[in-house]
């Protein structure tokens, strides 16, 4: 829901830093890689219970997957690019609930239920997006994207406020991850709906 705003606000000092790593020889999914990597640092420091190291993971992963587009873009995008680049946030975005419960295995149940939201809002998009390409539908309202982009109430934006919010209050943890997952269920069931529209009659 907030990601077309603040797509405009992180954008252009984005492609500043992006077009100065292209010139340097610096690819796209040399990034994407390298922010993967840090970004697995966060559930290790879930799982032992270090919730600012976390966080700083975090955040430096969300900083790479912003440069790796603006890197592309100043450079040459690609299929493969695109393909690492989401396949890649999921894993990232599972493994963060995953630390939490390891961390705290009282914090399971919350931690599965918002596994399960994430299920439900990540299947809906890759699916829309598959038929999407099959009927030549794009995005590009949202900026040049590998894949058709099917906004929600719960967005990267959102989610990222979500986990530095955990790190923060790690004890408000399972608040957080029913309150959450129970929004990344309603943007399933207002994906579901978007698709049985789109495609319904094709």
């Amino acid at each position: 829901m907030l990601d077309p705003l603040a797509r405009r606000l992180i954008d252009p000092p984005l492609n500043l830093a992006g077009a100065a790593l292209a010139r340097r020889g610096i690819g796209a999914n040399a990034v994407t890689l390298s922010g993967f990597a840090i970004g697995l640092a966060a559930p290790v420091a879930l799982a032992l219970e270090a919730y600012l190291a976390a966080l700083a993971a975090i955040l430096l992963n969300r900083l790479a997957d912003g440069l790796d587009g603006a890197v592309a873009r100043a450079s040459r995008p690609s299929d493969l690019g695109g393909f690492l680049d989401i396949v890649l946030d999921f894993v990232f975005y599972a493994a963060i609930p995953l630390g939490f419960a390891i961390g705290r295995p009282d914090f399971a149940l919350p931690a599965a239920f918002l596994l399960a939201g994430f299920m439900g809002t990540a299947s809906s998009f890759l699916a829309f997006a598959v038929f999407a390409a099959k009927h030549g539908l794009n995005s590009s309202r949202r900026g040049p994207k590998a894949l058709y982009y099917l906004g929600g109430l719960t967005e990267g934006t959102e989610t990222i406020a979500c986990f530095v919010a955990c790190c923060l209050w790690p004890a408000l943890f399972p608040y957080f991850a029913y309150g959450f997952g129970l929004l990344c269920w309603i943007t399933t069931a207002s994906r579901v709906f978007s698709g049985v529209q789109a495609f319904r009659n094709r």
